[in-house]
């Protein structure tokens, strides 16, 4: 298991794939925690769905995590893509027959791919908090908000919460595009399939009948890193996505256990 977990690190260290990543990820957290600070005066708003977020709100301990929490749900976009391409190419570039011929024990392999895509995501989520964290302070005096919240334990807190909540759901889409790997065996295909759902037809089924929203489970995904809200609790949303991951992952697992190789 140990070496299978190596091996697959050793492919999530290739260059493209290692510093798309940081781009992605650092460009990402950048954007979005630079424009609560440098908009705060916008009258278009500074934050999610329009809404403002002045001085006041920031100075809080919440606003050391604020623009760390808005970029949650793109880390488990880029998460879902980094999962479903990395075990759907081993169909595609025919790679999964040398793996079998290493280690014929198929749930191993897929153990070992999820446990170091999941080491993978920590890392990746870490650096998105830190670099978040980093240009929150940076920017702070310019927008006038005090920073002395910041450094208290309730911030540190908050802080550990967040990056708990952000961590869970990132794997939680990650998974998800995972099953699609294994499920549709093409990159591509997973992920079209997975971005399409989760950031479109999602919204627009939960837009026309708004009693499905609280069921799918791309908005239960993306609320889990935001904590949770009234509308939709915490523990609803762990258990609708644990609800999804399990009963998809079982029938992936049944599928990559079952199917031939040439298939």
């Amino acid at each position: 298991m140990i070496r299978v977990v190596i091996a697959e690190l050793r492919k999530l260290r290739r260059p493209t794939l290692l510093l798309g990543t940081i781009a992605t990820v650092g460009g990402l957290s950048a954007l979005f925690t630079s424009i609560i600070f440098l908009m705060i005066d916008s009258e278009n708003g500074n934050s999610e769905r329009g809404e403002r977020v002045g001085p006041e709100e920031l100075s809080q301990a919440m606003g050391l995590v604020y623009g760390f929490r808005l970029v949650g749900v793109f880390l488990g976009i880029v998460s879902l893509c980094i999962f479903a391409s990395q075990t759907a190419q081993e169909y595609s570039l025919g790679t999964l027959r040398n793996l079998l011929v290493r280690q014929p024990s198929r749930m191993k392999i897929l153990a070992g791919k999820f446990i170091s895509m999941k080491i993978f995501a920590l890392v990746m989520v870490l650096f998105a908090g830190a670099l978040s964290i980093l240009i929150s302070f940076a920017l702070a005096g310019r927008a006038n908000v005090d920073t002395s919240a910041w450094t208290t334990s309730a911030a540190m807190e908050l802080l550990f919460k967040s990056t708990l909540n952000v961590f869970i759901s990132t794997l939680c889409f990650g998974t998800f595009g995972m099953i699609l790997g294994l499920v549709l065996r093409s990159p591509i295909s997973a992920i079209a399939v997975g971005v399409l759902w989760n950031l479109i037809l999602e919204n627009i089924l939960a837009a026309l009948i708004k009693s499905t929203g609280k069921w799918l489970p791309g908005i239960n995904f993306s609320n889990l890193g935001e904590g949770g809200n009234p509308d939709l609790t915490y523990r609803h949303s762990l258990a609708v996505s644990l609800g999804y991951l399990i009963i998809g992952g079982a029938i992936a697992a049944v599928l990559f256990k079952r199917r031939d190789v040439a298939n």
